[in-house]
């Protein structure tokens, strides 16, 4: 189910929303397994064979917490060490082996059966919607609890974690200590005007994002795209104009799903912790990956980077460890080879902006630091690096992405013709005023988690300001439901493939 639709908007968020907070005023717990099933209902509306593994993992992963828990708080410590250990071995090998039959088996056999030149077919496995967030939550669920101990034992509240709605198809990949106390929370259950209100105008935004800038700018980059992987070559000036109205159309995207998330969780008195922070204003790859979805990249860290020895081994395996822990965030991402290389090009970046900071030496970068001209040089250089990885990330090809970089370059034979935009019956002119107008959003404007802090202390005044946020974030989030609506067809989110 999309926030976008009316399905969602319009049926199945105001009966959750009136359920959640009736049945609350006489149990807790009852309230909490409302929104448990609820959300098992908005998973299983899209996918609903689907449902019954998603219920199967949580109640795995639930068993296995709880084990490695109660060995690690276990009385007699010491041989209840390995066994937990044990546990929480077994279980990261379970999720990984889930994840990788569903989302990896055909992109392993069709590889194979080209190395080999056999013909084996095991089928079209198909890929569950969100298994990559939903498993990543689990598999940091099992290493807290080996790490830090679990205190909550709830299996609602456990499930609620696991399946919450606003979460649960694209992220924030969330940890059980920044969940699990909230539901527990009476205050969690007592309906909060000013949370809503600041609520429903954060969802209200993300659906801008969502359908109006998005989905606006989406036909530019697809009229080049899908060209450059059927075999045409973009001219320079379609070359650029598609890899930057991706690049504003992912940002668009995922920020406003993360909005919406957020949002709605305030509407249940429920803070999920934000996803983004203006990447595109980042200075370096390193604060690129610190602003751009920011809950995987610390999922990144702490579980995978840290876990192969972080920078604790000297120069050349630290390198080794961001260039392996980038590689595996790109294949994270989809069975292609192109998000592979797209993961390479972020761990060359970063082996490159590391290895220039340790040359400088922080006295000379604190120098460069005072200086606007090579802040501005910095953030340049960082955009393009990520334009050009978002070429792979977006391709479906090799050969695709490669014709639309010597498109960029001005390389190909079509130069100066536009035949691909023409044929979309789009205009360059059109589409690079959107791409200055998402830019100077993106760059300049003040971003959302600025924005919704504003409006949540506004809203919590009790005054009319928050009676108007409400009706504004209402009208505006029906508007962007009805023009959706309207549209030939409803366009997804980017994450839901991942």
């Amino acid at each position: 189910m999309l926030f976008t639709t009316f399905a969602f908007a319009g049926m199945f968020l105001p009966l959750v929303l009136a359920g959640f907070f009736s049945i609350a005023r006489f149990s807790h717990s009852g309230a909490a397994t409302w929104l448990f099933v609820s959300s098992l209902i908005f998973y299983g509306y899209w996918m609903p064979e689907f449902t019954a593994l998603l219920l199967g993992s949580i109640c795995g992963n639930f068993f296995i917490g709880t084990r490695i828990a109660a060995l690690k708080t276990a009385g007699d410590a010491q041989p209840a060490e390995p066994s937990a250990k044990y546990w929480l071995i077994f279980g990261v090998v379970a999720n990984l082996a889930m994840l990788a039959y569903f989302k990896y088996a055909n992109f392993f056999v069709d590889n194979l059966n080209l190395a080999l030149g056999t013909q084996w077919d095991i089928g079209r496995v198909l890929l569950p919607i969100g298994i990559s967030f939903f498993t990543f939550t689990q598999i940091a669920f099992l290493a807290d609890a080996y790490q830090k101990g679990i205190s909550e034992y709830k299996f609602t509240h456990y499930g609620l974690f696991v399946t919450y709605f606003p979460h649960l198809i694209a992220g924030p990949v969330l940890h059980h200590a920044q969940m699990m106390p909230q539901f527990g929370d009476a205050k969690t259950y007592r309906f909060n005007s000013g949370n809503f209100a600041a609520g429903l105008a954060i969802f209200a935004l993300g659906l801008f994002k969502k359908v109006a800038l998005a989905d606006g700018i989406a036909p530019y980059a697809d009229a080049v795209f899908k060209p450059a992987d059927a075999g045409l070559s973009p001219d320079i000036h379609e070359a650029w104009l598609g890899a930057l109205a991706y690049t504003f159309q992912l940002y668009f995207d995922f920020s406003g799903y993360s909005d919406m998330a957020i949002g709605l969780s305030w509407m249940f008195n429920v803070r999920l912790p934000f996803n983004f922070n203006s990447p595109y204003r980042a200075t370096s790859i390193s604060d690129f990956w610190r602003r751009w979805h920011i809950s995987l990249s610390n999922f990144l860290r702490d579980y995978l980077y840290i876990a192969l020895g972080g920078n604790r081994y000297g120069v050349v395996r630290r390198y080794g460890n961001l260039a392996t822990t980038m590689l595996l965030g790109g294949l994270w991402h989809g069975a292609s080879w192109s998000f592979v290389f797209w993961g390479f090009l972020h761990g060359l970046y970063l082996t490159i902006n590391h290895a220039f900071r340790a040359v400088c030496g922080e006295a000379l970068l604190a120098r460069f630091g005072r200086s606007r001209l090579f802040a501005l040089l910095a953030w340049g250089l960082t955009m393009l690096s990520v334009i050009v990885a978002w070429v792979f990330f977006r391709a479906e090809s090799f050969s695709g992405a490669g014709r639309i970089l010597r498109g960029m370059l001005g390389l190909n034979p079509e130069y100066g013709t536009q035949v691909l935009l023409w044929n979309a019956g789009l205009a360059w002119s059109a589409g690079m005023t959107w791409c200055l107008v998402l830019g100077s959003i993106a760059f300049v404007a003040p971003n959302s988690n600025r924005i919704g802090a504003r409006v949540l202390e506004i809203c919590r005044t009790g005054s009319r300001a928050g009676s108007f946020v409400a009706g504004a974030g209402l009208a505006a989030a029906l508007f962007f439901v009805l023009l959706n609506t309207t549209r030939d067809s409803i366009s997804a989110f980017i994450y839901f493939n991942f």
